[in-house]
């Protein structure tokens, strides 16, 4: 059973005030007691890596791998040529996305916004309307993307799409928001697959998504 991290020297005040870090991304937890946000942003600028914000605990997101960075990259450039005629535009990988909460951001591997961004305006680089968020799927926090951090996302009256891209087999979730406000999932597998992007007119082939991602793997098996 996972718990979360405790000073040595006991529970502090300022932890009991706070909830632990969900189950599913405790072992990424670099803070021995939750911090202050302000406190988090001066941490996270001096770090090498990138840590998301979670309810005053800091959250590692490590080193992505060539499959995790390819299909990324990927992405970023396939669905960007697709939406230079409109107003919306691709970011990736290191700008922060602000949850609903003044205790909560990620950093989405993706985001598609429509319209010209909207930042925090006590921080500049904490941005407020992503339309479509991509997470490419990482073994330690999947089942965080699917679950506590759709949870949070879905909050968010901007957001559309959320795709969630596999990185071991052509594989997709993609999640799209309905009238209603329910969410209707759909599974994509296979390289001869395309997923549609309906609120941005645009479509992905997972061919391009996948491209050289496996192609290590295939040069070995013929050896």
């Amino acid at each position: 059973m996972v718990t979360a991290p405790r000073p040595q020297g006991g529970s502090s005040p300022r932890a009991a005030t706070q909830p632990a870090p969900p189950p599913s991304i405790a072992h990424r937890v670099v803070n021995d007691e939750p911090i202050p946000r302000e406190e988090y942003l001066t941490r996270e600028q001096e770090r090498e890596e990138r840590c998301e914000y979670v309810d005053g605990w800091m959250i590692s997101m490590g080193a992505a791998s060539w499959p995790h960075s390819t299909i990324t990259s990927n992405i970023d450039r396939t669905l960007g040529n697709q939406l230079l005629d409109t107003d919306c535009r691709t970011a990736s990988r290191d700008l922060k996305v602000a949850l609903p909460s003044a205790n909560k951001n990620a950093f989405p591997d993706l985001v598609v916004v429509c319209g010209g961004p909207a930042f925090d305006p006590d921080q500049s680089t904490l941005l407020l309307n992503p339309q479509i968020v991509v997470e490419v799927l990482s073994p330690s926090t999947m089942d965080y993307d699917r679950g506590e951090k759709f949870a949070r996302y879905r909050q968010m009256d901007t957001l559309q799409e959320y795709l969630l891209v596999a990185q071991d087999a052509p594989h997709a979730e993609h999640y799209v928001r309905q009238d209603d406000g329910s969410w209707r999932l759909t599974d994509t597998d296979g390289l001869d697959a395309t997923i549609t992007l309906p609120s941005v007119e645009a479509e992905l082939s997972l061919s391009e998504v996948y491209l050289d991602v496996f192609e290590e793997d295939e040069s070995s098996e013929a050896e």
